[in-house]
């Protein structure tokens, strides 16, 4: 019995190793350290049903001990990846999962196959003098913030868990241990290329592009070139997903190639964090001091990181390099027009506009609208959702947000002339993101043994369009007092 819970019977659990097995010199075996006293924290019973897995056995004792990492099925292969990225610019050629572990893949009840990966399940030998292990604060973050992104409808990494350790964690201070137990389409990235590339064995990058095109991109293996096929459709998932995140106002933080995946999901939720007050320069990660990967640098950054993945696949493009770099460069240029359409046919949405509207209005209605947004900081969530009832004919709501009445006035009656759909707006504009202000309090309280606030965050972000009585606090801006805010990597 765990928590008051009887042990279910073990179910038949299988743990696929097509990622061991395909790419062995990516993958080092390694095992997950003990966990002395795992509790569990939070569990997604959803994703778990997905995955084919029993929520009664994951809370049973043996369930957490497959969470932890410390038993896993028969047939398992546990493997630390390998990878390589460009961390702030700085190219490194031995990253790999310091402290994460591939514990293999899952195929869900939807026949899809999907890695089931832990962090904070200890040192590896890629671990470059860490500790290997997590706080439950930043674990905790992960399963907020990704779920949050899942529910606003952005490709993202999933949480299936959070288990505390028993463990203590010595950072700034001696915090409490934890293991996030993650879900993604796959674990390969930009930066797994560039380490195939970096060792210098072709046959090795051919093999993880073909693993890349039959995991993520299968349309790719008919095509006449299918290595270019691949890179494209890298790009073309790249831009739809930074255009999704620029639309909700989520700034990563950490935006290096390691952290860029092939299959166009978002990952790593470390210093990330939701815009407040609309301001393209704003940096939340602690680390980041130069303002590389601000809000409006985050389209600029991901073609920069899909330019790394194109010099690592240009031996499979075309055996003479001049020819292999004009392809690459030809296929990239599709980065920005895919990454406009999508940002522009988003903000059109947000703002209710009908289809067909000619570009020439729609273009400077959306410029000045954002001007004026950033001049007078008004909050970037708060203000579509206001918006939408503008929408319906109450203004007032809307107009006391900006300093500049007189102008906001002008735009909002050409705006208005176009007939924008307040109930169209309302699906797309969220009322409940992952706020700051109230993600740190949730984790505090958590990291003290209070779940509580957390229980509440997470059912106010399961529904993020649908606005619900007594969650008021959970769709306010924050606080004045609440401050200057920065994130930090955990690590």
């Amino acid at each position: 019995m765990v928590d008051g819970v009887t042990a279910a019977p073990p179910p038949t659990i299988s743990l696929g190793t097509h990622f061991a097995r395909e790419l062995a010199d990516m993958a080092l075996p390694w095992q997950a350290e003990e966990a002395p006293d795992p509790r569990l924290l939070v569990l997604n019973e959803p994703l778990a049903g997905e995955l084919g897995l029993d929520p009664a056995w994951l809370r049973s004792a043996d369930g957490l001990q497959l969470l932890v990492g410390a038993a896993v099925p028969d047939g398992a292969a546990p493997v630390a990846q390998a990878y390589a990225g460009h961390q702030f610019g700085g190219f490194v050629p031995r990253l790999g999962d310091g402290r994460a572990l591939l514990l293999g893949e899952l195929t869900g009840a939807d026949g899809r196959l999907r890695d089931l990966h832990l962090k904070g399940s200890g040192r590896t030998p890629f671990a470059r003098g860490g500790d290997g292990l997590a706080a439950i604060g930043p674990m905790l973050r992960e399963y907020v913030v990704s779920e949050g992104m899942h529910a606003l409808g952005v490709p993202t990494t999933r949480s299936l868990a959070v288990v505390a350790t028993g463990r203590p964690v010595r950072r700034e201070t001696v915090l409490p241990g934890a293991v996030l137990a993650r879900v993604a389409s796959s674990h390969l990235r930009v930066g797994s290329f560039q380490y195939a590339r970096a060792t210098g064995d072709v046959e090795l990058l051919r093999k993880l592009a073909d693993h890349a095109i039959a995991r993520h991109h299968p349309a790719a293996a008919g095509a006449a070139a299918p290595y270019r096929a691949l890179f494209e459709a890298v790009v073309a998932a790249q831009a739809s997903l930074v255009a999704r995140w620029m639309l909700v106002g989520f700034v990563h933080g950490v935006m290096n190639t390691d952290n860029m995946t092939i299959s166009g999901e978002t990952i790593d939720y470390g210093p990330c964090a939701f815009m407040d007050a609309y301001d393209p320069a704003t940096v939340y990660s602690s680390i980041d001091a130069g303002g590389r990967y601000a809000y409006r640098n985050q389209p600029i950054v991901a073609e920069w990181n899909l330019a790394r993945l194109a010099e690592t696949l240009l031996p499979l493009l075309h055996e003479d390099q001049e020819q292999a770099v004009a392809l690459a460069v030809e296929s990239l240029g599709m980065f920005r027009p895919l990454y406009d359409a999508a940002w522009s046919a988003g903000m059109r949405t947000k703002l209710g506009l009908p289809a067909g509207l000619d570009d020439a209005v729609a273009g400077p209605l959306v410029d000045e609208l954002l001007a004026q947004l950033q001049q007078s900081h008004v909050d970037m969530t708060s203000f579509f959702r206001t918006l939408g009832r503008a929408a319906r004919g109450d203004v007032e709501p809307a107009r006391n947000l900006f300093l500049d009445i007189v102008a906001f006035d002008g735009w909002l009656e050409r705006w208005r002339a176009l007939a924008p759909d307040g109930d169209a707006m309302d699906r797309v504009n969220p009322v409940y993101i992952p706020r700051n202000h109230l993600v740190e309090e949730a984790l505090t309280a958590a990291t003290g043994g209070d779940l509580a606030p957390l229980e509440r965050l997470l059912a106010a972000l399961a529904a993020p369009f649908e606005e619900r009585p007594g969650l008021e606090r959970h769709a306010a801006p924050a606080p004045q007092d609440f401050g200057a805010y920065r994130t930090f990597c955990g690590t």
